[in-house]
This record gives C-alpha cells, sequence and structure tokens, in this order.
C-alpha cells in the first residue's frame, strides 16, 4: 500500500463547479493537511497503514503456528485483567494478563500436552477488568469475533470461535457495477414466518430472489452484533461479531460467497458514528472507564440514541475501527459499506435541531468535528486504496460539499451520497397534496438537485419509511383495502387502481431521473403490505411484523406479483441502456396542467402522465436523436396491473419538428397514469447487457 498521500493539487475543478466555496478552500485545505499530517503520523509510528488496519491479526486472541494463543487487549485505565471461561472452571484470579506500554495487555496460554490449544472452540470467554478503584468488571473483548446468549440470559457471552475448517470462499469479488441497484436487507425478517430468519434462509430463498429481480448489489443491515434486535442494528455492542441470531461467521461467509457466484456485490451496512451504551456485552466503560474508546463526559453521550461517542482522535480508536474495516472486508470479503449516521459523525451537534437549510456556514466553522472528517477521509483512502473496486456510501442528510469528492480534490473520498430528501418528499406528496395538485416542477427539482459532480444514491422509500411511526408508499396509497381487494380475481377498486400505478411510475422517476445508483428496501419492490415492527414490551414481544411476506409474491393470483413484474423489468431495461451511469437527465417537459414529465437520459425517452383522468392521444415530445422508437417499457402493461391501452408493437417515428430546444420530436399516445421508456430503434438492434467495469 502507498502509504503517502498525494500532495493536494490546486481546487480549480472543485471550485470552478461550486463558487460558493471560494470563500472556503483554506478550510478544504486545512482538511486535508490534518489528513495528511495524521496518515503520516500512523505510519511513522506502525511502520505502515496496511499493518496498522490488520490490528485484528494481534489484538484479542490469536492461535500462533504451535497452536499456543496469544491474548491481547488495550484497556489503560485498568489496574488488572484476567481471563477466565469455560477452560479454567470460571476461576476469576488464575490466567492473570501482563501489563505491557500504553495501556496493553498481554497473556500466553501454551497448548495443552496433546499440542491442542488451550482454549477450545465455542469455548465461553470473559475478561476480568480490575478497576483502578479495585472493583471487579466482567467483559468482552472488543475484539471478539463471535458471542451469543442463552436465552435465559440477559446479556452476551464471548465465545471463542476457532473452527478446525473454517469456510472457504470460493468465488472471486464480482465486478464493480457499472449501474448501482442496490437491494437493501436485514436477514431477521427475510421470511414469512413470524420468527427470526437466518443467513441459510437468506442464502437459499432470498438470493435468488434478489437476482430474479435485476438488483446488482446488497446492503446488509444488522450484521455487526447487537444486543438489542429491535435497535434494528444501530446499537453496537460488538464491533467484530457478526450477529449470532441469524447463524455462525461460517453461514455469513456462505451467503456472501454465494451472492459473489451469482455476480452480486455485497455491502456491509458499518456503524462507526456511536456505539450501544451496554456496558457487560459492548465497549462503555470497558476499562472502567468513560473515556476509553469515547470521549469523556457529555461530548462522549449522543443525547437522541442515547449511544456513546467515539474518540476519532484517539490512536487506539483508529487502530480499531479503521481494523474493523479491514477485518470485514478480509474475513468475510465484504465490497464496500453505506456509512451510517455520517451527518452525526460531521458535527459537534450531530445534526439535532439542525434543518441544513443549504447555507455553506453549516459547513464550515467550529462546529463541525475535523477529527471525525479526518478519519472518514483516512478509511476512504484506506479503502480505495487497498481495495480499488471497493464502494463506500455515506448516509448525510446534511449535504455537506465534498463528501463525494476524490481526498485529492478536497473531499472526503466517499463513493455516493444517499438523496435521503427524495423519500421524504414522496411522503410529503402523497401525505398533503391531491393527485391532482402535484406539483411537477417541484418533483423534477427534488429528484435533480443533486451537487455536480458527486453522485448520489436515489430511492423511493427505504427501511426508514417501512419503520411502525411512518408508512411505505404502498401502505400511504392503499393500505385501505390491501388486505381485501388485490386479488386479481375481482375487478380493480378505484384505490387499488391509484395505488397499482402511482406505485410504480414513482419508483420508476425515481430510478431514472434521481441518481447514479438507486436502492430498495426488501419488500416494497412487491409493495409489501405491512409495516416493520420488531418486537419489543409495546408489542408484547410480537414478531408479527418483524418479517417480509414473499409468500405474497409466490401467490399468482395476488397483484403484489405485478409489481414484482415491473420492478424486475424496470431493472432489466436499466440493464440494457444504462441510464443510472449515464451523464444526468435532460428534462425537456414539467407541464403543471397536464401533469406531465418528459426527460430523455442515455439516448432513452421517459415520459409520466401524472394526472389522474386526463389521457392523451397525441402529446408531443422531444427525443434526442431522430429515427425510430419503440416502447421499452409501458407501466399500464396488463403484466403489470395495468389496463394494456398501449399497444407495445408501436413505432414512433422522431420528426424535425423542433421542440423544447430539441430539433427532433415524437408524438405518443399517453394514457393517464402511465409512464413510458422508449428507445431508438437502431439502439434496440444493438441492445446487449449493460458493461460493467
Amino acid at each position: 500500500m502507498d502509504d503517502k498521500p498525494v500532495e493536494l493539487p490546486d481546487l480549480g475543478e472543485f471550485l470552478r463547479e461550486d463558487p460558493y466555496l471560494v470563500s472556503n478552500a483554506e478550510d478544504l485545505r486545512r482538511r486535508y493537511k490534518l489528513f495528511e499530517q495524521k496518515l503520516g503520523q500512523l505510519v511513522e509510528a506502525e511502520g505502515s497503514m496496511d499493518s496498522f488496519t490488520k490490528s485484528y491479526c494481534n489484538y484479542g486472541v490469536q492461535r500462533q503456528a504451535n497452536n499456543a494463543l496469544l491474548f491481547r487487549e488495550w484497556a489503560p485505565g485498568a489496574q488488572a485483567l484476567y481471563l477466565t471461561g469455560d477452560f479454567n472452571g470460571w476461576n476469576t484470579k488464575s490466567h492473570p494478563y501482563a501489563k505491557k506500554e500504553y495501556g496493553k495487555w498481554e497473556l500466553y496460554l501454551p497448548p495443552k500436552t496433546d499440542k491442542s490449544p488451550a482454549v477450545e472452540h465455542e469455548t465461553k470467554l470473559k475478561l476480568v477488568v480490575v478497576t483502578a478503584q479495585g472493583e471487579e468488571l466482567f467483559r468482552i473483548s472488543p475484539w471478539a469475533k463471535y458471542v451469543n446468549k442463552r436465552l435465559d440470559s440477559n446479556t452476551y457471552d464471548w465465545v471463542h470461535w476457532d473452527p478446525l475448517q473454517p469456510f472457504l470462499h470460493e468465488h472471486a469479488h464480482p465486478k464493480r457495477p457499472r449501474s448501482l441497484k442496490i437491494y437493501e436487507a436485514h436477514v431477521g425478517i427475510a421470511s414469512p414466518e413470524a420468527k427470526i430468519a437466518t443467513y441459510e434462509n437468506f442464502t437459499t430463498d432470498v438470493l435468488p430472489r434478489i437476482k430474479d429481480l435485476g438488483y446488482n448489489c446488497i446492503q446488509l443491515m444488522a450484521v455487526m452484533e447487537h444486543a438489542y434486535y429491535a435497535s434494528f442494528g444501530y446499537q453496537v455492542t460488538n464491533f467484530f461479531a457478526a450477529s449470532s441470531r441469524f447463524g455462525t461467521p461460517e453461514d455469513l461467509k456462505r451467503l456472501i460467497d454465494t451472492a459473489h457466484s451469482l455476480g452480486i456485490t455485497v455491502l456491509l451496512d458499518v456503524v462507526h458514528s456511536h456505539a450501544s451504551s451496554n456496558t457487560a456485552d459492548g465497549l462503555n466503560q470497558f476499562d472502567g472507564t468513560d473515556s476509553c474508546f469515547f470521549h469523556a463526559g457529555s461530548r462522549g453521550q449522543h443525547a437522541q440514541w442515547g449511544s456513546c461517542l467515539f474518540n476519532y482522535n484517539s490512536w487506539e480508536v483508529l487502530r480499531f475501527l479503521l481494523s474493523n474495516l479491514r477485518w470485514w472486508m478480509e474475513e468475510y470479503r465484504f465490497d464496500g459499506f453505506r456509512f451510517d449516521g455520517v451527518t452525526s459523525m460531521l458535527y459537534h451537534h450531530h445534526g439535532i435541531g439542525v434543518s441544513f437549510c443549504g447555507s455553506y456556514s453549516e459547513y464550515f466553522g467550529m462546529h463541525v468535528d475535523e477529527e471525525a472528517i479526518v478519519y472518514l477521509m483516512i478509511s476512504n483512502h484506506m479503502l480505495h486504496t487497498l481495495y480499488p473496486n471497493c464502494i463506500t456510501i455515506a448516509e448525510d442528510v446534511s449535504g455537506m460539499p465534498g463528501l463525494c469528492r476524490l481526498i485529492t480534490e478536497g473531499g472526503m473520498g466517499f463513493d455516493y451520497r444517499l438523496a435521503m430528501a427524495v423519500p421524504d418528499k414522496w411522503i410529503q406528496i402523497l401525505k398533503e397534496w391531491k393527485d391532482e395538485h402535484w406539483d411537477m416542477g417541484n418533483i423534477v427539482y427534488t429528484l435533480t438537485n443533486r451537487r455536480q459532480g458527486e453522485a448520489v444514491i436515489c430511492y423511493a422509500e427505504s427501511h426508514d419509511q417501512a419503520l411502525v411511526g411512518d408508512k411505505s408508499l404502498a401502505f400511504w396509497l392503499m393500505d385501505k383495502e390491501m388486505y381485501t381487494n388485490m386479488s386479481c380475481l375481482i375487478p380493480l377498486t378505484p384505490v387499488i387502481d391509484r395505488g397499482l400505478q402511482l406505485h410504480k411510475m414513482i419508483r420508476l422517476i425515481t430510478h431514472a431521473l434521481g441518481g447514479e445508483g438507486y436502492l430498495n428496501f426488501m419488500g416494497n419492490e412487491f409493495g409489501h403490505p405491512e409495516w416493520l415492527d420488531f418486537p419489543r414490551k409495546g408489542n408484547n414481544e410480537s414478531y408479527a411484523y418483524a418479517r417480509r411476506q414473499y409468500n405474497l409474491v409466490d401467490t399468482e393470483h395476488l397483484r403484489y406479483r405485478q409489481l414484482y413484474n415491473f420492478d424486475r423489468d424496470m431493472n432489466r431495461t436499466e440493464d440494457k441502456y444504462g441510464w443510472l451511469s449515464a451523464a444526468p437527465a435532460v428534462v425537456t417537459t414539467a407541464d403543471e396542467r397536464d401533469k406531465v414529465i418528459a426527460f430523455d437520459r442515455a439516448n432513452v425517452v421517459f415520459v409520466f402522465n401524472f394526472h389522474p383522468s386526463n389521457s392523451y392521444t397525441s402529446y408531443r415530445v422531444a427525443t434526442p436523436t431522430p429515427g425510430k422508437y419503440k416502447i421499452k417499457l409501458d407501466s399500464d402493461a396488463l403484466q403489470y396491473g395495468g389496463h394494456g391501452r398501449l399497444d407495445l408493437d408501436t413505432e414512433f417515428f422522431a420528426e424535425p419538428v423542433a421542440f423544447k430546444n430539441k430539433t427532433q420530436s415524437i408524438e405518443v399516445y399517453l394514457p393517464c397514469r402511465t409512464a413510458l421508456v422508449l428507445a431508438n430503434d437502431e439502439m434496440c438492434r444493438a441492445e446487449t447487457s449493460h458493461p460493467e467495469i
């Protein structure tokens, strides 16, 4: 790994694209200088970034060549450290660690007389931490690779994971998708059954569906171990442990390897923005102090989340977090990360009570946490240097400039940010506006309002919109009749008709106009009929809503199958033309009276008629090129739950009639609540699967 960063070039291109940044150019340069200084210090002290970020090979428990075991921890506030567990009859003082420099502790256990390890695979362990005040605390190693708990226990056990025959990956990483289409998924709810589903279930039953749907990337949520299931994985207790509630580490490895065999990229939803406040099975007060991994005092507490906040300026915290990223890449062979809670990391106020109206004063100043920014820059530098095809996505609602620019251009190095304003806009429209009052210009503005040169992942809804307290698009559209009128054996009711048509149109326009990647939360592709609610005291620990009812898609006479078919063909059409990886769309029509939006992207023409009742027999639409156009996707087709008002064999010939600043145009029949994708006939003859890089 080349540990020396490239010298920061002139910010000219970045500043030309966004002149409002000129007054903040020195802030961008200072951030880079801080990044360069920190990286240089790490390399000088540790020998290389590669070795520093693979500290999981040295900490926790490591089996040596002779089957001896070396245990190493960092606990600067501890007075003494002991290892206890099944292997020594839970004697809390028989195996003391030796104190080393810089708050580090080591314990060497020679092999047994039969030359086998002193601690066997799946042995339960605990650390006994003696605090400066003499108090004995039972703790789990922060580097523990596997933890689980008994049914009659409230806390997790550290389980030594060292199988004699570990799973070996057989398939190479897929090529990085040019057009990123993400299936956001939670393993535990990926079954119609009211229980916690497994990695094995996901591998067998869900991966084939994802492949069929045309998604080329999975974003796995709630994998990092979390004691509270209802936290949706966002209160992480054990950062190196794959959640045991879904199966073993080997089961997760098999899931990822199988996805790779299908050509599917797998991202981990990584939570480095905060950690669970649990002490018995988390990092909090690991060594008896509140300043081991986190900031001391109030700075180390998130006021809204009730969680602990990392000290990103700490040498050992950087070792821990950067090694954590390497661990998931190396051990499990993930292909990248979606970084959760980036907004909370970027600012000392963590986004609490801040509306982010777009003023650049919000992005620069004393309220910006430059220690966290440097950590994110180092993370992206490391990941993209060691793994050139690695994908990193930032969950940021603030719109921080440069988040998705190269570090050497003055940015933070992420590949994509999530377009979080888009799903909020769709929910607002459905809640507040009647169909005839939808604002076409406002829809277009929201979908196209993104920073030049910074790629975004757009989505109509994610897990956030499915959770109790909100409603999915399908629920907003059809909740009154979803349990009674989704059968194809009965006529379409007005409510279901409206819901089906708008569900498809909203997803397609978001897919085509909104960004450089697309995301869907599992089940939403077929209009899942229920919200998402994890078992908790408030619902009597029920699993009734902590599931995804894929059985509804498999029931042929239900209309969920029609929505599934449209979502699949939407992705497959994108595969042919690659609009997600093309330049942003050129919007040619946003007609408020007609409720029509038209645009072209990747030489493909998209036309949307959102009017609830008006159809247009000869609606003129601008085209990017001359020639013959044919319908490639029609939301009104019968197989998608439409009315079949269009003939897919119809040919539309572009005329040299100037329209909307284009020299060519066509006239199309445009039924109400219908979306069309049209492609030039010359392009159709050359159709091949969209290439990947």
